[in-house]
């Protein structure tokens, strides 16, 4: 374990997805179909060539899970994807974070694991700040909000199929189903709102998926190099920095109730972590 590269390496990563998150709101001219497959067509260069270069079988032997995989997390995509043409990206970010307690919930009802009471009490934190956001932030539509939940419930699916999937899959062949399916979803759906891009457009379109791979490659070192307790924590610096830019570049105003509904959102699936790496003390 070398927590101080682990540490370098997740902070790395929230970078990554906020450069990609920060351009996905810039480029709200062009529809949600058509960013996911710039970002999804970007991402396959990397995981073919990887997966290529070490010979590693590219169908993998799980298929069914990989496919289901792919198409859950390829409409989470599309949705989140949608949502930031109604909201500030950094409520955008923030809300997304709510899927863990979608996964808990599917776990319970799938793989019939527990939840401690104590931790339910942690995911009303959470939830209760997503009205907070609602009820008292104006700059987040209905839409918006039902857009970027939807994709949390579809995200949390992702975590049960892919704790289905386990170890016997490679981490790439996981990414690269993925990035598969999602370049076909997004591929169909632009031609019908397909928006050629002009000039720099190109380069910001096409760096979709150079910032979603890196940003995905350097939080698995991460958790490969650190403690989950000590590194998962800085995941959620993803939405103190994606305030920032919205801020800073794409001149986005948020009311003291955004910042207090993150918080709670943030602070429920940060003490729901800690309570979990308690228990696995125990």
């Amino acid at each position: 374990m070398d927590l101080k590269k682990a540490i370098y390496f997740m902070l790395l990563s929230t970078l990554a997805f906020t450069f990609m998150n920060g351009l996905l709101k810039l480029l709200t001219a062009y529809s949600a179909y058509q960013m996911v497959f710039f970002r999804s067509l970007g991402s396959l260069f990397f995981t073919f060539g990887f997966l290529l270069n070490k010979r590693i079988p590219i169908l993998g032997t799980h298929r069914k899970l990989l496919v289901l995989r792919g198409l859950v997390g390829s409409t989470s995509m599309v949705l989140f994807f949608m949502a930031l043409h109604y909201m500030p990206l950094g409520s955008a970010v923030g809300l997304r974070y709510i899927a863990p307690i979608f996964a808990a919930i599917f776990a319970i009802l799938l793989l019939r694991e527990k939840v401690k009471p104590v931790q339910w009490l942690f995911f009303v934190i959470s939830f209760s700040g997503v009205l907070v956001l609602k009820g008292l932030d104006r700059n987040i539509p209905l839409m918006g909000l039902a857009l970027v939940l939807i994709a949390s419930v579809f995200s949390g699916l992702v975590y049960i199929i892919i704790r289905k999937i386990g170890s016997r899959e490679h981490p790439v062949v996981i990414v690269n189903y993925f990035m598969c399916i999602a370049t076909i979803i997004g591929g169909v759906g632009a031609i019908f709102n397909w928006k050629t891009p002009v000039g720099i457009d190109w380069l910001l379109l096409s760096s979709l998926g150079v910032f979603g791979y890196f940003g995905q490659l350097f939080m698995t070192k991460a958790f490969q190099m650190g403690e989950t307790n000590a590194i998962a924590p800085l995941k959620y610096l993803e939405v103190f920095f994606a305030v920032i830019v919205g801020v800073i570049f794409l001149g986005e105003a948020y009311v003291i109730w955004s910042f207090v509904g993150l918080a709670m959102i943030i602070g429920g699936l940060l003490l729901n972590i800690w309570f979990k790496q308690r228990l696995l003390k125990k």
